[in-house]
């Protein structure tokens, strides 16, 4: 039985991430701050095919959180195949606006949260021969002046995953970077409640600006996203390893 553990799965991708996986038969640990939540996921995971799935409510901000994850995922399901670092919310916002506290949360959840549970993880996927898939975005790539944090932040989280791409396949773990896009999600749908008052104009009006000014054709669907996730936590990426792959609708125009 394959395992996996999914951090932020209580809402968004995450959760999406976590009923993809459950699809292909993974056992699941699932991780966030909202009990209430991450057991709403767990049930359609097990509905959609998961064989078991344990639940970790904690703040993944702090230090000991990504060890105590770990070691109850190997108690309750004894492995870890795949490890999908998905949580992770910055505030956007004018850069002045910004306090140094807002800066720290988003680099304590998003990067750091990231870099132990890749620690805490290690020893449990090199005995698999496992998967890591560190989600970051697209604001890694593309700088926008509301997203002063989480853009720095994506973009360490790539720095970080090449780093270690290298000692990871020397372990026998396959390490990758998955950029999502703009997707349709609760995170995405408050940008755009944000977008509209600040504007004086309608939701979908608000809509329709924001996707003009990423130049796509559409927003994404979280399930385009999960598709891609399930191929690099699957057997069919074997000899995808240390890369950076975007899933943004061609919102991304740098090279």
């Amino acid at each position: 039985m394959r395992s996996a553990i999914v951090t932020g799965a209580s809402r968004g991708l995450g959760k999406a991430f976590a009923i993809g996986l459950a699809k292909d038969g993974f056992a699941l640990s699932l991780a966030a701050r909202d009990a209430a939540a991450l057991e709403e996921t767990a049930q359609e995971a097990l509905a959609a095919g998961a064989p078991q799935v344990v639940i970790t409510a904690a703040d993944l901000s702090q230090p000991g959180a990504a060890a105590g994850v770990v070691g109850a995922t190997l108690a309750r399901l004894g492995r870890i195949d795949a490890l999908v670092n998905n949580a992770g919310a910055t505030r956007r916002g004018d850069f002045l606006a910004l306090s140094d506290e807002d800066f720290i949360e988003g680099f304590a959840l998003k990067f750091h949260a990231s870099v132990r549970f890749c620690r805490a993880a290690w020893q449990a996927l090199e005995a698999s021969k496992g998967v890591i898939v560190n989600i970051s975005g697209v604001g890694a790539h593309t700088p926008e002046p509301d997203f002063t944090i989480g853009g720095p932040v994506n973009s360490a989280l790539i720095n970080f995953t090449k780093a270690i791409s290298k000692r990871a396949q020397g372990a026998g773990i396959r390490i990758n970077t998955l950029c999502p896009g703009h997707i349709v999600t609760d995170r995405l749908a408050r940008r755009i409640e944000t977008r509209a008052a600040e504007r004086g104009i309608s939701f979908a009006g608000a809509q329709e600006e924001m996707r003009i000014e990423h130049g796509i054709a559409a927003y994404g669907q979280p399930d385009e996203v999960t598709n891609v996730l399930r191929f690099l936590c699957s057997p069919a990426a074997s000899y995808v390893h240390g890369t950076v792959i975007n899933v943004d609708g061609g919102a991304t125009p740098g090279i």
